[in-house]
């Protein structure tokens, strides 16, 4: 009897994977399962995470290659449809689930990913009303952002033709769906920024399934459309259709001909405002002249403009009158001015030094002219000077007496 064979683990291992990487109906199978234990690894981009029922679960992994593909993000207690394969992991030796393809289960992938977006870009204030910038009321230019070829191109160049020709079309053409087609959107968006060319921007399309949409609701778009700071009108697909593009845009137009109404004034709105204008100045003109023509005749027909001499002679007494009066307060205003003059003449002559000099005082100084009050101030043979009322005598002084 031969001994059985000895396996090492990673012989056994081996042999195992072999057997389920072997077998058909393992190699593509759908499995339905709630998330858990969900891991993303950011660097390498692969997805780890637990696919369980109300019985079992089962380890998953999906690599980079099919992970990027997804369209929305997997969380833990999400019902998911995926695609795989079942292999074993040799070097944990547990069997797990290879997945290629994951969908939400209820719920479409697009769909989705659409609801997290809006979630995550309106709890961020991207939707808010306050940060929507008015359009232009004159643009002089009209820039458009969609495919050159279509329908849409044409009806915006017939509705601004037909309404406000004076504006400038620019057209950046970009694909409007399909791979490639949000990063062209984004490029034309900054680089109508960039140059300044032009004063509003129409980013649109026409109506199509949500896949064909889907360049609009990617947060790229969404993100570059919130930077711009030249005015945004979303014009994409229908008016059923909603885009995440139509949330950020400062204005939405259900289809891009609305979007060319909303970018540009009519040009026949404008004329009937301008008629309406001009008549309401033309009345208030003809009302304001039939108001001064009413005055005019008025005062032509016055008894003032009728006969002026009377006017002028009962202004000219009125003038007589005042200058009699003017004249009256004058002299009486002189006469009391002159009164207190005189007086104030007749008290500075009572103090004047000269008046005393007159009654037969003088006054006594030394040569450095300081007045002599004392005759401590003196002594014999000192030069004097003694002030009279007409004139000056130069003295000697012969004697001090002093009173006892």
């Amino acid at each position: 009897m031969n001994a059985p064979s000895v396996l090492t683990i990673s012989q056994l291992n081996m042999y195992v994977k072999s057997l389920l990487d072997g077998d058909p109906s393992l190699n593509r199978v759908f499995v339905s399962g709630e998330v858990s234990n969900f891991t993303n690894h950011y660097r390498s981009g692969h997805l780890y995470l637990s696919l369980k029922d109300e019985k079992c679960v089962i380890k998953a992994v999906m690599f980079s290659s099919y992970a990027s593909r997804l369209r929305f993000e997997p969380k833990d207690g999400m019902k998911v449809l995926v695609r795989g394969r079942v292999s074993l992991y040799e070097q944990s030796g547990q069997y797990q689930l290879y997945i290629e393809d994951m969908q939400p289960d209820g719920l479409g992938a697009l769909n989705l990913a659409y609801e997290q977006l809006k979630e995550k870009l309106a709890a961020e204030g991207l939707f808010d009303t306050n940060k929507k910038q008015p359009l232009p009321e004159f643009p002089n230019k009209v820039g458009v952002i969609t495919s050159p070829t279509g329908a849409v191109i044409h009806d915006i160049q017939q509705v601004m033709a037909r309404r406000y020709p004076l504006a400038e079309l620019v057209l950046c053409p970009v694909k409007v769906q399909g791979e490639g087609a949000a990063e062209q959107v984004v490029q034309a968006i900054e680089l109508f920024n960039r140059k300044k060319a032009a004063d509003v921007l129409i980013v649109g399309r026409g109506g199509g399934s949500m896949e064909d949409l889907w360049a609009f609701n990617e947060e790229i778009v969404a993100r570059s459309v919130a930077a711009s700071s030249i005015p945004i009108i979303s014009a994409v697909g229908h008016e059923t259709d909603v885009t995440i593009c139509d949330f950020v845009a400062d204005c939405r137009a259900a289809t891009p001909s609305a979007a060319a109404e909303l970018a540009v004034p009519d040009q026949l709105e404008l004329k009937d405002t301008l008629r309406s204008y001009q008549f309401t100045l033309t009345h208030l003109i003809r009302t304001r002249m039939r108001s001064y023509h009413e005055q005019l005749h008025r005062l032509v027909n016055s008894k003032s403009f009728q006969t002026p001499q009377t006017r002028v002679a009962m202004e000219t007494m009125r003038l007589d009158r005042y200058t009699e009066q003017l004249s009256a307060a004058m002299k009486r205003k002189t006469e009391a001015q002159a009164h207190r003059l005189s007086k104030l003449s007749g008290q500075l002559h009572t103090l004047s030094p000269l008046q005393v000099l007159s009654r037969g005082y003088a006054i006594t100084q030394d040569k450095n002219q300081q007045t002599i009050k004392s005759t401590a101030q003196v002594c014999t043979g000192q030069q004097i000077t003694v002030t009279l009322s007409d004139g000056v005598l130069d003295c000697t002084v012969d004697e001090v007496k002093c009173n006892e």
